[in-house]
């Protein structure tokens, strides 16, 4: 438990300290103390969702169905949340997603206490649902700066606060795991997940919604079709979809490849995921400076090339640190595509467009992830790790295409600007 105090007590200082070193609106600051205490649901489902699912069901290959499910609802709640965004508000939104999250605490405990699968995969997927209105919190962070060139900024520090919740997940799992008394245990470890969604309640009274009088809901909107035809569309969506779709293929994998099949203990399985979870997010101290030094194509390169690393070390063995290394460079590569990918989107479409281009790139990328991590269970059971990285291969050889394409266009623009 001291542990998790003094993650909060970081979290706060790092607010504080981040919004006045960069002038910063308050909002940003809220949104960086309260996001991680909603979003270390994630790690908590990766972390044990199928460890505990291959106690509660007898057929081994469905143990990562309740991580499935929550990406599945993510990506299912992904148009609504961004609906209910454009007509509530962003406040509205973030008190519905956490409403969501906290009937999934509940649900999570019950199923728990009852040993029941069913429930468990049910609660899976509320979870998914409350985690796509968390995941409109980069949106909101975003219509909360008014410089466009302060994006890759609040991006960043907004990614940074994953940190805490890659260390609080983990550690909420296992501090409450016999809180409540359940057959297989962690029926605490939801209760607490409940009080600390509670408490990022209380800290999101005092957002003040975003003024959006420069980026107002009027004007000749285009159609999705014809947005969805322009080549930085299409660079930005698939740069974050592939991103996270690999990131999330090989990480559900990890913690059943590890300790459920090779027999690594509970604990350094878990030191693999925090530290995943942590690169995920941590490189966003750099990133600001990384784009400023080699722009968004160099970051996009650099991701797609530690995705190759990734697939050779984890080819190389599997033993605890060669999760750890291949986890490590997942999470930075993840980092460096997904800022590209969300920094470029903004780029594609006019103000009173956002609502319909953020909903479809979300349930764009959610879909692909959930679809991911589904097969990877399969995969996994059937013909083991080293063919789970060897599947993976065809979609980092897609991202160097997309490099390519990147790049080309980005000469094109040059040349264009020289003309006029």
């Amino acid at each position: 438990m001291t542990i998790i105090l003094v993650v909060m007590g970081l979290i706060v200082v790092s607010a504080i300290l981040l919004t006045q070193k960069f002038q910063l609106p308050r909002n940003i600051g809220l949104l960086f103390i309260a996001q991680p205490l909603v979003t270390c649901a994630a790690p908590i489902i990766v972390f044990i969702g199928g460890l505990l699912s291959s106690e509660l069901t007898s057929n081994a290959s469905l143990a990562t169905l309740p991580i499935t499910l929550m990406i599945l609802g993510v990506a299912a709640a992904s148009i609504p949340a961004a609906m209910i965004a454009k007509i509530k508000g962003r406040k509205f939104a973030v008190f519905t997603g956490f409403s969501c999250l906290l009937v999934a605490s509940l649900f999570a405990i019950l199923a728990t206490k009852l040993a029941v699968f069913e429930l468990f995969a049910v609660a899976g997927f509320l979870f998914g649902m409350g985690g796509s209105f968390t995941q409109q919190l980069r949106f909101a962070a975003i219509e909360s700066v008014k410089n466009e060139e302060d994006i890759p900024k609040v991006l960043s520090i907004l990614m940074l606060s994953g940190v805490f919740a890659a260390f609080l997940g983990p550690e909420i799992a296992v501090t409450a795991k016999n809180w409540l008394s359940s057959p297989h245990g962690y029926a605490g470890s939801f209760f607490l997940l409940a009080l600390f969604i509670c408490l990022a309640a209380m800290i999101m009274i005092f957002f003040k919604e975003p003024d959006m009088k420069q980026t107002s809901n009027n004007g000749a909107a285009r159609p999705l079709s014809i947005i969805a035809k322009q080549p930085l569309f299409i660079i930005a969506i698939c740069t974050a979809t592939i991103g996270y779709a690999l990131m999330s293929y090989l990480m559900t994998a990890t913690p059943l490849s590890m300790h459920h099949m090779q027999g690594h203990s509970l604990n350094e399985t878990k030191w693999v995921i925090q530290s995943h979870i942590a690169a995920m997010y941590l490189p966003s101290l750099l990133t600001p400076w990384l784009v400023k030094k080699i722009a968004l194509k160099g970051l996009l390169f650099l991701g797609s090339f530690i995705y190759i690393v990734v697939a050779v070390i984890a080819f190389s063995g599997q033993e605890v640190m060669h999760y750890w290394w291949a986890l490590i460079l997942l999470g930075i590569g993840r980092n460096f595509l997904f800022l590209t990918g969300t920094s470029l989107l903004p780029q594609s479409y006019q103000p009173c467009e956002r609502h319909k281009v953020q909903a479809a790139n979300d349930f764009i990328l959610f879909g692909f992830q959930a679809f991911a991590s589904l097969m990877v269970g399969w995969v996994l059971f059937t013909s083991g790790w080293n063919y789970v990285v060897l599947t993976s291969l065809p979609f980092i050889v897609i991202l160097i295409i997309i490099n390519v394409v990147y790049f080309r266009y980005e000469y094109k623009q040059k040349n264009m600007n020289k003309l006029t």
